[in-house]
Formats: structure tokens, C-alpha cells, sequence
């Protein structure tokens, strides 16, 4: 009943009229991939010879284990310095003392603003062009500062967005500052934050290409140095981006089954002010309390 307050049903003439949009932009959508194909076609980047190196077994290899690995690894390091960062940058702007939330707030606020790729090149500079590793620490630290800082907002986010009521009980029966984030707030701030941590993490490894300015192993490195060999450039982009897209396709899928294994019903559990157990539901979201 709720919902046919606030949405009409489409009447017949709506309903044909969405499916003459439908059919139109499902036909203009392929009109538009065939001539994109045509037109790879015309200038001869379905040859055999342009692809035949990603069927190299060699050159499979180096996609893989110098490429696609590196990247996994240069992204894994910095999604879990992102993760400790991110709490310790989130915890922080919760604080009640302003010599905490204040250094917190200034770290967050300047390296969510600094693009990701100005910030590897400043660091790949700082570390030595030079010295062995610095490409790859670069692409590292800067991802894990950026997406640390983020994450420090979700975090904070995801705190405030629990009901107060729920923070106001757990004081009422007595617990702690540490007790009430630990046990009563964090468990309910991270049902709201996983799809944005999941999404953070998808930004992170997709990231990663641009550790190619830097000259850091990974996909799009490995991809440069084939397609400046074989001149095979749009192959080469294609491979590497269905790559990538497969990656985070998995990742999403396993963030995905975690999501449903560790955290379980969508409805946050809520603690009644005696403590004698959990209340489904809630009141008005609130702004939350701090450390």
C-alpha cells in the first residue's frame, strides 16, 4: 500500500511506450558496438599476428605473474594499510579531544583532496627514481594514504549513522567508552559501511594502472612494453581491461558471500536499555557519539 502511494503503476500506453524506449536503446547500443567493431575491423586489429602473442605461452606468463600478480599484490598491501589507516584516521575524528580530531580531520581532508597520480610521482621522487622498489612503494603508499583517508570517512560515516539511542542504552547499563564502540556500535556501523568498503576496494586495484606513470610493475606496465613491441595497442587495452574487469568482478562476488557470511541479516541489532537482549529495528537516525 506504501508503494502505490508514492509511484503510480504505469498505465498500457506507459508500459508500451517503455518498451519502445527499451527497444530503441538496446538497438542504438548495438548499432553503436557493431560499428565500433567495423571499424577495428578496417584497420586490421583482429589480425592474427596482434593477438597471437596473448596465446604466447611466455608472454601469458609475464601477464600473469609479472602483471596481473603484482598488481594484486601492490593492491592487497594497500587495501589492508588503507583498512588499519582508515580506522585509526576514523576513530580519530570521532575523538572528543580536539588535539586528536583535529590532526585527523587535516590528514583526511588533504589526501582525499591530492590526486592519487600526483601523489605516487611526489613519492616515487621522494623514495629515489632511482633506487630499487621505489616505483613499487610509490604506487603503495599512495594508494594506501588515499584510500586510508576514505576509508576514515566511511568509518566515521558509518558510526553516526547508528541510531544514538543504541550508544545512549549501552551507557545506561553501564559500559564503557571502548565497550560501547567495540561491541554495540562498530558491529552495526559495519553493515552500513561494507558497500562503500567494497567499492573503496574496487577503486584501489582499479588504481593500480596508473602506477605505469611511475614505470611500477603490474598490468598496464607489462601491457605497455607488449604493445610498444608487437603494435598491437587496441588488443593489448582490451586484454588488460578484461582483465581488470574479471578481478573486480570476483572481488565484488567474494566482498559479496563475506558480507553474507560474517555480518548476516540487513537489519542492525539494537540492545534494549536493561540489556536483557536485542531489539529489531530502529529509531531516527542521529548523530553519533564521540570516542
Amino acid at each position: 500500500m506504501s508503494s502505490g502511494v508514492l509511484f503510480d503503476a504505469p498505465g498500457p500506453r506507459t508500459i508500451a511506450r517503455h518498451r519502445i524506449y527499451t527497444v530503441i536503446s538496446a538497438l542504438s547500443i548495438a548499432a553503436f558496438v557493431a560499428w565500433v567493431i567495423w571499424r577495428f575491423y578496417e584497420n586490421d586489429q583482429f589480425t592474427a599476428e596482434k593477438w597471437e602473442v596473448f596465446t604466447t605461452p611466455e608472454y601469458v606468463r609475464v601477464l600473469l605473474v609479472d602483471g596481473l600478480l603484482k598488481t594484486l599484490q601492490m593492491a592487497g598491501t594497500a587495501l589492508v594499510g588503507a583498512v588499519v589507516l582508515g580506522f585509526v584516521l576514523g576513530v580519530g575524528k570521532l575523538s572528543e579531544h580536539r588535539w586528536i580530531r583535529w590532526p585527523a580531520w587535516l590528514v583526511v581532508e588533504f589526501f582525499r583532496a591530492v590526486p592519487v597520480l600526483l601523489l605516487m610521482i611526489f613519492l616515487w621522487y621522494t623514495f629515489g627514481i632511482k633506487n630499487p622498489g621505489s616505483d613499487y612503494w610509490a604506487v603503495v603508499v599512495a594508494l594506501t594514504l588515499y584510500n586510508g583517508s576514505v576509508l576514515a570517512e566511511i568509518l566515521r560515516a558509518g558510526v553516526l549513522a547508528v541510531p544514538q539511542g543504541q550508544s545512549e542504552a549501552a551507557y545506561a547499563i553501564g559500559m564503557r567508552k571502548t565497550q560501547v564502540m567495540n561491541i554495540v556500535l562498530m558491529p552495526q556501523a559495519v553493515k552500513i559501511m561494507l558497500p562503500a568498503i567494497i567499492s573503496q576496494c574496487v577503486v584501489a586495484l582499479k588504481d593500480t594502472a596508473l602506477g605505469f606513470a611511475v614505470t611500477s610493475p603490474g598490468l598496464t606496465y607489462v601491457v605497455k612494453q607488449i604493445y610498444l613491441e608487437f603494435q598491437n595497442r587496441v588488443p593489448a587495452i582490451i586484454v588488460v581491461a578484461s582483465m581488470y574487469i574479471l578481478v573486480n568482478l570476483i572481488l565484488t562476488w567474494l566482498a559479496t558471500l563475506a558480507q553474507k557470511k560474517f555480518v548476516g541479516e540487513k537489519e542492525p541489532l539494537q540492545i534494549n536499555a536493561t540489556g536483557t537482549g536485542p531489539i529489531i529495528g530502529g529509531g531516527p537516525v542521529a548523530g553519533g557519539p564521540r570516542m
